[in-house]
C-alpha cells in the first residue's frame, strides 16, 4: 500500500464535499461544460488505474479485470463505485454499477448522469484494449434501474 496523500487524515474525503464540488462548478460554469470536465478527468483517472493494476500490459480475462477493477473502485479501494459486471456486447462493452458517487445523494427521479465514473470505466477499457469509445449512460438508479448502466461503444 502507498504512503497516505495526508498524515492524519487518510486519502479519503467525504461524498457530500465532493457533491458541493460538483454543484459549485455546475453553478459557475454550467452543467454542460462541467460534465465534460468531469468525464474528461474520470478518464484520465481511470487509465491512471489501468496503469497501476497493469492491466494494458497483461492478457487477462474480462472476468479477472472486472474482479480487480470492482476491488481497486470499490469499497476495498476508492469507494467511487461498486462495479457489479463488464459485459462484452456484440457493439462494445457494457458496465454495471451501483452506488456510484455521482448518484449519492440525489434524490428519485432526478435527470443527473454519472459523469466521472462514466469517463473511468472508459479510461481503464480504452487502456485494456487500445481503442477509444463513445460512452452514454443508458440506466440509472435514480430513474428505476437497478444499476447505473454505461454503454462503451468504438469510435
Amino acid at each position: 500500500m502507498s504512503t497516505p496523500l495526508r498524515e492524519e487524515l487518510g486519502d479519503f474525503s467525504s461524498v457530500v464535499c465532493l457533491k458541493a464540488i460538483i454543484t459549485g462548478m455546475e453553478d459557475a460554469l454550467g452543467e454542460r461544460t462541467t460534465a465534460i470536465a468531469l468525464f474528461a478527468a474520470g478518464r484520465i483517472r481511470g487509465k491512471q488505474v489501468a496503469e497501476q493494476l497493469k492491466l494494458s500490459t497483461s492478457d487477462y480475462s474480462l472476468e479477472e479485470i472486472t474482479q480487480m477493477l470492482a476491488s481497486a473502485l470499490g469499497k476495498d479501494g476508492t469507494r467511487l463505485l461498486i462495479l457489479d459486471r463488464l459485459e462484452k456486447t456484440d457493439t462494445g462493452f457494457l458496465a454495471y454499477t451501483r452506488e456510484t458517487v455521482c448518484s449519492a445523494g440525489e434524490e428519485e427521479g432526478s435527470s443527473r448522469n454519472c459523469t466521472f465514473t462514466l469517463g473511468a470505466v472508459q479510461g481503464v477499457l480504452e487502456m485494456v484494449t487500445g481503442q477509444r469509445f463513445q460512452a452514454k449512460h443508458i440506466e440509472s438508479v435514480l430513474r428505476g434501474g437497478s444499476h447505473d448502466v454505461f454503454e462503451y461503444t468504438p469510435r
